[in-house]
């Protein structure tokens, strides 16, 4: 199968060549499985699995991408959930992450969206309803989602911001996927309403983890945060999160960069018409790339040296990928995280609040 819509460059930041061997990395990457590592003989996670999948979609590998989301078809445990970590077919670690199980509906609707292939995704449509099903299954009280469950089964009694951002984002376009295949499922739109109206006026109930860049720009990537409540959260946390030419902090405490949290803050930008401030940052990126097209992980500052090492990550190249894919709307998928592509969802306070939506 071949996609016709492939990622084009950013003049004066990367050119289409540079794009496409990117690209040819995490191919060279994917084991035979399907299965894509962060790097060789390392460990794959199905969060950042999925993330590289939609980068292969869209860079013209499908079948490569379909072979990433076989992988997880396989490997689906009977909840519907994946273990937390994988090496080759060994489980690493069996956390049970509800966010990172969350994260194929994603995939799932930007595949259909990037190719238009309706009995593909309708394949693949049990393995995100089991997908969700799982998830919504662990919504707090609150409207949060718990964040896992430990390798005995026992639920961590938290949710956490970033991750329960990107269950919000799944459940839309699980939502958008249903019924773009003639299904519906309201209990998945209720449980986004309740997840959107925490994420937008209740803190407090997530753990605070406010050194984290992702939970700056999470609920904005997200689209639980639009209009100027998603541009004031970005302007708060710009000075302490970005390093002025350089790129996004990691940790807002370390003058670590890292080019996965820089190009999702990208299309943090791009999701609210900020293109110009865009492609700035994105531009940052540039100081990571390696000659083979991947990206190192982290830049620490004011030494200049990569960390961990010289580790380069799959997900790093994919999330950048799919940065530059937004910047130049390349491929029909290009606005999945943009504000007003998918459904706005009901704002469903939890009973007793006194906070509507504005």
């Amino acid at each position: 199968m071949n996609e016709t819509n492939v990622v084009q460059g950013v003049p004066g930041i990367l050119t289409d060549d540079e794009v496409a061997l990117s690209a040819e990395y995490l191919v060279d990457l994917q084991l035979a499985s399907g299965q894509i590592p962060w790097f060789r003989a390392g460990h794959c996670d199905p969060w950042n699995h999925v993330e590289c999948a939609m980068a292969l979609t869209v860079t013209g590998h499908v079948d490569a991408a379909l072979s990433a989301y076989e992988w997880l078809r396989r490997h689906q445990l009977g909840d519907g959930s994946w273990f937390n970590y994988y090496v080759g077919e060994e489980v690493k670690d069996a956390r049970l992450d509800t966010n990172v199980c969350a994260y194929v509906a994603a995939g799932i609707y930007h595949f259909l969206v990037a190719t238009n292939d309706v009995d593909t995704a309708s394949q693949f449509w049990p393995m995100v309803e089991r997908a969700m099903d799982f998830v919504v299954r662990w919504q707090r009280g609150t409207g949060a989602v718990d964040w896992s469950l430990d390798a005995r089964g026992r639920r961590e009694t938290y949710a956490l911001l970033t991750g329960s951002s990107s269950i919000y984002h799944s459940l839309r376009c699980a939502v958008a996927l249903a019924e773009r295949l003639d299904l519906h499922r309201p209990a998945w739109e209720l449980a986004a309403g309740r997840l959107g109206h925490a994420l937008a006026y209740h803190g407090e109930a997530f753990a605070p983890k406010v050194e984290f860049a992702m939970d700056w720009y999470y609920p904005v990537l997200a689209g639980a945060l639009v209009g100027d409540q998603a541009r004031a959260r970005l302007e708060s946390g710009w000075n302490r999160y970005v390093m002025p030419g350089l790129g996004v902090r990691c940790v807002s405490t370390n003058d670590w960069v890292t080019a996965a949290e820089t190009a999702e803050a990208v299309l943090s930008l791009d999701a609210v018409g900020q293109n110009a401030r865009a492609l700035e940052l994105l531009a940052q990126t540039n100081r990571h790339r390696h000659h083979d097209g991947s990206y190192f992980t982290g830049i620490v500052y004011p030494e200049r040296i990569t960390f961990p090492g010289l580790e380069t990550t799959s997900y790093t190249a994919a999330a950048i990928l799919l940065a530059v894919d937004a910047v130049t709307n390349s491929s029909p998928a290009a606005g999945l995280f943009r504000h007003g592509v998918l459904a706005d969802t009901l704002d469903l306070p939890e009973p007793g609040c006194s906070l509507v939506s504005l």
